[in-house]
C-alpha cells in the first residue's frame, strides 16, 4: 500500500459520511432531494460552523419544508424560529427571507424542479454555475458545495473538487489538481474523498492525518 493510499484510507475512515449524508439527503434527481441540497448549500456557504449548518438544514426539513412550495407556505417567523433552534441565530432573519425568495424563484423559473435549471443550462457546468449564482445567497462557495455533492448524477460535473479540497490534497501530498485527485480513487469513492478533504481543511487536521499515515 502506498503512502497516498494510506492517507486516503485514513481520511475515509475518519470522516465516514459526505455533507449530504450528514444532513440526511439522498442524492438523486428527485425535485425534493435537489431542493434540500440547494437549501443546504446555501446554509453551509455562510460564515458559520458546519455542524450548525447541518442542524439548521435538519430543522427545516424536519418541519416538512422540503419543497419550494412548502417552504413559502411556512411563515417568515416559523423559519426564523427553526433556524434559531439550530443555533443559526446570526443569520436567521436574512436566511429566512432568502429561503422564501429563492423558493419562489425556483417555482417561477423552473416549475419547482432544479432539474429544469440543468436543462436550461444545457448540461453545461459554466452555465449551471451562472444560473445558480443568480439566487440570493448562492455565490461560488454555495455553488461549489452543490456541485461537489451532485456530481455523481449530474455527470457533466465529474470530477469536481473545490479549492478547499485541493488545498487539503496538496497539504497531505495527495494531488495538485482535481484530475490527479480523481485518479487516486474509484468514481464511487470520489465524493467521499473530496468531502473528507474539505472537512480536514475546515478542522485544520493535517498534522494528525500525516502522523497517522
Amino acid at each position: 500500500m502506498t503512502d497516498k493510499q494510506k492517507t486516503i484510507n485514513l481520511l475515509l475512515q475518519k470522516y465516514t459520511t459526505t455533507f449530504a449524508a450528514d444532513v440526511g439527503i439522498k442524492i438523486d434527481n428527485s425535485p425534493t432531494e435537489l431542493f434540500k441540497l440547494f437549501c443546504s448549500a446555501m446554509l453551509f456557504s455562510t460564515r458559520i460552523r458546519s455542524d450548525i449548518a447541518v442542524k439548521a438544514a435538519k430543522e427545516l426539513f424536519a418541519a416538512g419544508w422540503t419543497s419550494p412550495q412548502k417552504m413559502i407556505e411556512a411563515s417568515w417567523q416559523q423559519r426564523v424560529e427553526a433556524l434559531d433552534r439550530a443555533g443559526y441565530a446570526r443569520y436567521d432573519e436574512s436566511t429566512s427571507s432568502k429561503l422564501e425568495e429563492n423558493s419562489r424563484k425556483i417555482i417561477n423559473h423552473y416549475h419547482g424542479d432544479l432539474n429544469q435549471l440543468r436543462e436550461a443550462a444545457h448540461h453545461d457546468p459554466q452555465q449551471e454555475r451562472q444560473l445558480l449564482k443568480q439566487f440570493n445567497g448562492i455565490g461560488d462557495v454555495g455553488t461549489d458545495i452543490f456541485f461537489r455533492e451532485i456530481q455523481s448524477i449530474w455527470e457533466e460535473l465529474f470530477p469536481f473538487a473545490d479549492q478547499k479540497a485541493i488545498q487539503a490534497a496538496k497539504e497531505l501530498g495527495l494531488a495538485d489538481n482535481t484530475q490527479m485527485l480523481s485518479e487516486l480513487v474509484g468514481r464511487n469513492n470520489f465524493i467521499h474523498l473530496v468531502d473528507s478533504l474539505v472537512k480536514t481543511n475546515i478542522n485544520k487536521q493535517y498534522d494528525s492525518i500525516l502522523k497517522a499515515a
